[in-house]
């Protein structure tokens, strides 16, 4: 079942974050780049949205999108749960409040390497190569 993020979620958001197969990071690293569940509460009362998987009452994947900088900020999900379908279904979700948001062209940050499962699958939904820099392949998609 997918369902809109709410406060008393965020929490849970975490165990799923740093399980993910690729572009894992743990809690420390997540701190050290701002990702906090203080920081995620905020952001989601403010231009953050996401939506969340659930699967037997278990979180198992979830997108979030950040209407003011026309960014998807993150997609995550269980390893398990790849391949299924549940990621693109978030991403739609993601992809379609932006676009009611007034945004035009959105973005997302990922890894360089073009042989992981994540690009090709950003690839196979419409996204396109925009720039590498600093580490970070940098891919956009017009919502028309």
């Amino acid at each position: 079942m997918i369902r809109e993020i709410e406060d008393r979620d965020v929490a849970f958001l975490f165990p799923v974050r740093i399980a993910t197969r690729e572009n894992r990071l743990s809690m420390d690293e997540l701190a050290g780049i701002g990702i906090t569940e203080v920081s995620i509460r905020e952001a989601i009362k403010g231009s953050h949205k996401g939506w969340l998987y659930e699967q037997d009452g278990n979180i198992v994947g979830f997108a979030m999108g950040d209407s003011d900088a026309n960014e998807l900020t993150v997609i995550a999900l269980l390893p398990q749960y790849e391949k299924m379908g549940i990621g693109r279904k978030l991403l739609g979700k993601v992809e379609k409040w932006l676009k009611a948001q007034g945004c035009k062209s959105i973005w997302l940050t990922t890894d360089i390497n073009d042989q992981l499962q994540a690009y090709t699958f950003y690839i196979n939904n419409g996204w396109q190569d925009l720039k590498i820099e600093q580490g970070l392949r940098y891919m956009s998609k017009e919502l028309i």
